[in-house]
């Protein structure tokens, strides 16, 4: 009977590497899915953002994040934000603070500003939009800022 000369020797480099190697192709392939699947719910969003209205469930939540603001005290809210990219100009106007920035939302965006300039106006409300975050230094989400602070003297 021969005897196995590598029996109880330890892998070879080569295998090693190839162990490496495929633990990294599969990392790369789970980040490729989640890749895909975080594409597509932006994709959905944005769809949903562009093409459909403003719902009441919507509406309610900002009376909630109004109400709950009141509470703590608060003379302003976030109450919306949206990808930059979904404004027309991808959000420069609002980050140079231009003042025709309402001419570029679009979508949702665009409805909740109307609404404001109908209903939230009227009442003494102010509405700002500003960029809330930048991702890789660019222009990331928009905030809408619902404020009811009284007008200085």
């Amino acid at each position: 009977m021969a005897e196995n000369k590598n029996a109880g020797a330890p892998p070879s480099a080569q295998d090693l590497r190839m162990q490496i190697l495929q633990r990294e192709m599969e990392e790369m392939d789970k980040e490729r899915r989640l890749k895909a699947i975080e594409e597509q719910k932006h994709a959905d969003f944005a769809a949903d953002f562009l093409e459909k209205q403003v719902t009441e469930e919507e509406i309610a939540i900002v009376r909630r994040l109004v109400a709950n603001a009141v509470k703590a005290g608060k003379f302003e809210a976030m109450v919306y934000s949206f990808p930059s990219e979904l404004c027309s100009d991808s959000g420069r106007a609002i980050n140079s603070g231009d003042r025709d920035w309402p001419q570029t939302l679009q979508g949702k965006a665009k409805e909740f500003f109307d609404r404001y300039q109908t209903h939230g106006k009227p009442q003494g409300y102010k509405l700002k939009a500003m960029i809330i975050n930048f991702p890789g230094g660019v222009p990331g989400d928009v905030g809408f800022f619902l404020n009811w602070a009284p007008d200085k003297a």
